[in-house]
């Protein structure tokens, strides 16, 4: 039973762009330190100033970001967020809403840390995405 939850969660894992082109060893270890969750429209995923104890990856749903109640960003199925504060064990930068039910992969910190020191790549990547999502937030761009 537990290898089918994980093969299942591996082949969720498959769908986020970020992870799409891990080895199925590599996948299977995020799989191994990742929990399903499903949660309804209108909850408060991550609060703006509070501590983050988890990495979030989205599978299926939608959610905004605000900072200062204002809307930043719009976040949809192969997003993450939750990175900031685990790497830098500050608080949250941003509140994240969900506008719709979602399907989410959850990390905790502890498990965060285990994956970027043993999944090859996967902390470049992390870096690449909070890079592309820097530019775009000079630009003006960053709502989706």
């Amino acid at each position: 039973m537990l290898l089918r939850q994980r093969s299942k969660k591996v082949d969720l894992l498959k769908k986020v762009p970020m992870l799409s082109n891990l080895s199925n060893r590599h996948l299977n270890e995020v799989a191994k330190h990742a929990d399903q969750s499903s949660v309804k429209a209108g909850k408060v995923l991550a609060e703006e100033g509070s501590l983050g104890w988890e990495f979030v990856f989205i599978l299926e749903g939608k959610a905004r970001v605000e900072k200062g109640g204002k809307v930043i960003n719009r976040l949809g199925s192969g997003d993450f967020f939750g990175e900031v504060s685990l790497i830098d064990r500050g608080p949250r930068t941003a509140t994240v809403i969900t506008e719709t039910d979602m399907t989410l992969l959850v990390v905790n910190s502890k498990s965060f840390d285990h994956l970027l020191d043993t999944v090859p790549g996967l902390q470049k990547k992390i870096l690449i995405s909070l890079c592309q999502y820097f530019r775009r937030a000079e630009t003006g761009s960053a709502i989706q």
